[in-house]
């Protein structure tokens, strides 16, 4: 008998503590739920509104701001969460902020490569579409993701070439501006008519319609070699035009020069051979 009332006892007790339990926790347990659905969806809809701001502007930058910012907001989250129902936070804390800098020592280079993808989609130092020379590598930006850069060279190679390199280094983008200079020498023989060649050039520029007019072309005597007279040829283009412009303009002006009597020299050398007895 006596039994059964120790017994009866001591369910009694567990069932005090379990009604003690839940009232003390389940408010606390209940508003934590409702913090965390109201938390996500107030999150999800910032990420959104973040999103519809910025996607037509930059979409690769877009979509690294708003997994950045969605990422931060839930870890924020969750630690509230756990605060409000009674889990020390202080400990978990400490231990996320000791696997970050395991995990940190760990990926230096990708690391560093992540800062320099930053760097690159907050500075704009190139964009997708333009032609850059860094790394001893020329060619067109076709992607720039938050580690990598790649770059198809003319060539048709593709090369991948870390943000980190390219955020610390300096690089050339000759898509920056809608005009660019192209810069030709020609010579010419020191017997041959100076104001003629420069004629002929001045001639052949006006007559190609990617030359611009303004800055107006330059054809000017730049030095005197050791086996020529070397024109200095200085013509503004379009971006996209310089190359093409550069390849016809050697072609044309030794077809013009020879048509014209004008002589490209090429270095020479005499021997003199001496006999001895």
């Amino acid at each position: 008998m006596e039994d059964l009332l120790s017994a009866d006892g001591r369910a009694s007790g567990y069932i005090d503590q379990a009604i003690e339990l839940i009232m003390t926790y389940a408010p606390k347990v209940l508003l934590a739920i409702v913090t965390l659905i109201i938390g996500m969806w107030l999150i999800n809809r910032l990420v959104r509104l973040l999103d519809s701001k910025l996607g037509k502007k930059d979409p690769t930058l877009n979509k690294f701001l708003c997994g950045l910012v969605s990422a931060i907001l839930k870890i924020l989250l969750l630690i509230s969460v756990a605060s409000m129902v009674g889990i020390a936070t202080t400990s978990f804390v400490a231990i996320i902020g000791a696997a970050g800098l395991a995990v940190g020592l760990a990926l230096q280079g990708s690391l560093g490569n992540f800062a320099g993808g930053v760097l690159i989609l907050m500075f704009k130092p190139f964009k997708v579409g333009d032609v850059i020379e860094a790394q001893g590598y020329l060619g067109s930006v076709i992607e720039i993701s938050i580690l990598y850069t790649i770059v198809n060279t003319f060539d048709n190679r593709r090369v991948v070439i870390p943000n980190g390199d390219l955020s610390n280094s300096s690089l050339t983008n000759l898509s920056a501006y809608e005009t660019r200079r192209c810069d030709m020498s020609f010579g010419i023989g020191y017997n041959d008519d100076i104001d003629k060649a420069k004629s002929i050039c001045k001639r052949l520029i006006e007559e190609d319609e990617r030359a611009l007019k303004d800055p107006a072309p330059l054809v000017v005597v730049g030095g005197l070699g050791e086996s020529s007279v070397d024109l200095t040829v200085r013509v503004w283009a379009k971006s996209g035009d310089v190359w093409p412009f550069y390849w016809d303009m050697q072609e044309r002006v030794k077809k013009a020069f020879d048509a014209e009597g004008i002589s490209i020299p090429f270095p020479q050398r005499d021997i003199h051979m001496y006999k001895t007895e």
